[in-house]
């Protein structure tokens, strides 16, 4: 007995609301599955990623102004100078921002002037000429800032700079054929900034997934209200400065708060916490997906099954073998599994580019996709197999029983 598409897309438009939520439940399956593997494949990549600077020797303590009329550019300057007295400091800074924590802020820049040119997301800080020796960054191309390159504190928040310093990878971005050093760029406005020098990569204050992206500003901390001191140590002093520097801080000005106190060590391991929790999450809640999804395959296919077991029967008795029935039922979960890789390649490409426009990931590559429904397509196949193989098993004397 030979099989054709056309009767078994007639049978199976005889149950077609089964079918189509099956389906459905397919596409959404493939959406999930394959943006939570790209995001799981970020997230391990992530845990893997040098910082790029020296987290064990340094600590970062915040503060905030308790009021509006606070002097922050004081404290700053106060507090700077406490902590580059203290034995054992080799180095200290103000910054906006923290590396490897949620403390930072973020943009895009472009190589053309005007918000609607193309641009490429990145994590901006507000630094001075001593932040990139205390995180023991090194500038690769150009030049340091100075201390006459550092602007006072904007309340236009942050202000386009006469001069920039950006990182190695932002830098291949914006000027893939040459180098950075003397171009010009724009962060959604006509006013240019000057690439002075380029540094090595390191890892700047994060949201989603961490990148080496990082536009650094010659500009006074303060601008919200807020500003963070970085400190670099000798080796094995960095827990003891940092308890002494917190307890003595916390009392010597009245103006202000401190509201972070932490070594850089401890951001790089919850940074990692986080990213192995968001891979095991998303791993279970793919592999409940796809379980759930079976069942509704092996659940359809069952039910198909028992519904047309005199069909059956009366297939077998004009001459069907086992493996044509069983072919029967395939080539039907073929059909709406189609359907299904169909509708959900669609959705998936729409949630990965909604997932890049929200929230700065790559884009999806296409590799997963094309995985994902190889893999979908063997695994639907199987759950329908053992319901398949029962179809079979019906004899031909069914088709009389009721006669």
């Amino acid at each position: 007995m030979s099989l054709n598409v056309r009767p078994v897309f007639s049978a199976l438009c005889r149950n077609r609301a089964g079918a189509i939520l099956v389906a459905l439940e397919i596409a959404i399956a493939l959406a999930v599955m394959v943006n939570a593997a790209w995001i799981v494949a970020q997230r391990i990549e992530a845990i893997d990623m040098p910082a790029g600077i020296d987290v064990d020797d340094t600590f970062a303590i915040g503060f905030a102004a308790l009021t509006s009329h606070s002097d922050l550019g004081s404290a700053q300057r106060d507090d700077l100078a406490y902590l580059r007295s203290l034995p054992g400091v080799l180095a200290a800074t103000a910054t906006s921002s923290v590396p490897l924590s949620h403390y930072g802020q973020g943009d895009s820049v472009s190589r053309e002037p005007g918000p609607s040119a193309p641009s490429i997301d990145m994590r901006s800080m507000q630094v001075d000429e001593k932040t990139l020796a205390t995180l023991g960054v090194r500038i690769v191309a150009g030049r340091n800032f100075t201390a006459t390159d550092i602007q006072p504190a904007s309340h236009t928040m942050f202000a386009p700079t006469p001069v920039v310093i950006i990182t190695q990878s932002l830098a291949r971005k914006l000027f893939p054929d040459g180098s950075a050093v003397g171009k010009p760029i724009y962060e959604g406005t006509d006013s240019p900034m000057t690439v002075v020098g380029v540094s090595s990569d390191f890892v700047p204050s994060v949201w989603g997934a961490p990148s080496y992206d990082a536009l650094l500003y010659p500009q006074t901390a303060g601008n919200f209200g807020d500003y963070f001191c970085l400190v670099r140590t000798r080796p094995g002093r960095t827990a003891a400065l940092l308890q002494l520097a917190e307890r003595h801080l916390a009392a010597s000005n009245p103006d202000r708060v401190i509201i972070a106190a932490q070594v850089l060590r401890y951001y790089q391991q919850r940074l990692d916490a986080d990213n192995r929790n968001v891979a095991i999450f998303l791993t279970l809640v793919t592999a409940l997906i796809l379980s759930v999804t079976c069942l509704g395959i092996f659940g359809l296919t069952t039910f198909n099954v028992s519904t047309r077991t005199k069909q059956i029967g009366t297939l077998r008795a004009v001459g069907a073998r086992k493996r044509d029935i069983v072919a029967h039922f395939l080539i039907e979960n073929a059909i709406i599994l189609a359907a299904g890789v169909v509708i959900g390649c669609t959705l998936a490409l729409c949630v990965g580019y909604w997932l890049t426009d929200q929230y700065q990931l790559p884009r999806l590559d296409l590799h997963y996709l094309i995985v994902g429904v190889l893999g979908l397509a063997v695994i639907g196949q199987l759950a329908a197999w053992q319901p398949a193989r029962r179809a079979a098993s019906v004899p031909p004397s069914v088709a009389t029983r009721t006669i």
